[in-house]
């Protein structure tokens, strides 16, 4: 049974990360129609929202600490909340300005926050590895941090995800990995992606636990997330867990959607994890003013960022040629040619 006070946080979380994508819509489709132009508006690119998937990062991200790594797949923004990521810095990152988490340079789907130990990317299972890599530091420290990989279901037959979860298990590393079941791989349902109906059974090939919540279910992912993370923090290993979410919106911002059924669309606008959760707030002895407090101070608080981050600069061009690994404005520099050093480099011989 969770308690009320973490119900409460869940709620938070929840109504935090909805309304967050619902204003991101909003500023994001700006310019852009009637003729969809990816390239206008205040945030240039693509946007993959996670409308419908609140409730596995906030019964997950409910048993970490800033210590603990987080990785996400392409549709990170409510997991990014959940685990305590700047909302102002995170919010102008989106935006492309000066003072986001990566200056800009970065964009949504490659938000990265030191501070909590988070980071997202938008290739697909990129994530598992350095959760790994994370969960095999901590062991050779002898800290007791864990390390969670969010991946999508469409991402479970990727060679990253089977190989993190083989190495997670013969080093016995304090890894959860979670996969987000919306239904939907890009413009692909399940059935068509996977034979496996459950994924969390591919734990068993690596000879580690898995469990499925059939839910949109916060408080039932919570005691899932409890177990598997208790189960890491203790060195006692890996765990995969599947969440069964929904998606609200199309794949990316300006997806059509021609391939889903109009059924399945409002099927899972109708199976609200957050109303859910409110239900259950009710229940425990909550009155409706104080989850309407709640929800204000979310609102006034994804407000706030969006509004901030609006108003940030943006990156000076020439910045471009700053933090990479190479090709600097004056070019690359060498004491030898280039022909000498690739010359010696052959010279150690092949592997």
């Amino acid at each position: 049974m969770v308690i009320g006070t973490k119900l409460q946080e869940m709620y938070r979380v929840m109504v935090t990360a909805r309304y967050y994508e619902e204003r991101l819509q909003e500023e994001y489709l700006e310019g852009k129609q009637p003729a969809f132009d990816i390239s206008a508006g205040p945030i240039p690119g693509e946007l993959h929202l996670a409308a419908g998937h609140e409730a596995s990062a906030a019964g997950v991200c409910q048993h970490l600490r800033d210590d603990d790594t987080v990785t996400a797949p392409h549709r990170p923004h409510h997991i990014a909340i959940a685990k305590g990521v700047d909302l102002d810095r995170m919010t102008a990152e989106i935006f492309g300005r000066e003072t986001g988490l990566s200056n800009g340079k970065g964009g949504h789907m490659h938000l990265f926050d030191p501070a909590v130990n988070f980071a997202c990317s938008g290739i697909i299972a990129e994530g598992c590895p350095p959760a790994v890599g994370a969960g095999l530091a901590a062991k050779k420290r002898n800290e007791d941090s864990v390390a969670v990989a969010f991946i999508g279901e469409g991402a479970v037959s990727q060679g990253a995800f089977l190989e993190s979860l083989n190495l997670a298990a013969v080093q016995n590393l304090p890894v959860v990995f979670v996969i987000e079941d919306n239904d939907w791989a890009i413009s692909m349902p399940k059935d068509r992606v996977t034979d496996v109906e459950d994924a969390s059974q591919r734990a068993g090939g690596f000879d580690l636990p898995g469990k499925r919540v059939d839910s949109d279910d916060a408080t039932a992912v919570y005691a899932a997330a409890k177990e598997a993370v208790g189960r890491a923090r203790d060195d006692n290993g890996p765990s995969l867990l599947e969440l069964q979410v929904h998606r609200r919106m199309g794949h990316f911002m300006g997806d059509p959607e021609s391939y889903r059924p109009a059924e399945d669309s409002e099927a899972a606008k109708n199976r609200d994890s957050i109303e859910r959760l409110a239900a259950e707030l009710r229940a425990a002895g909550v009155e409706d003013a104080e989850l309407e407090e709640i929800r204000d101070e979310a609102h006034e608080r994804v407000d706030s960022a969006i509004e901030w981050a609006k108003e940030q600069p943006q990156p000076d061009p020439e910045d471009a040629y700053e933090d990479v690994f190479a090709g600097s404005k004056s070019g690359v520099t060498t004491t030898e040619p280039a022909h000498e050093l690739a010359d010696t480099t052959r010279a150690g011989g092949d592997d």
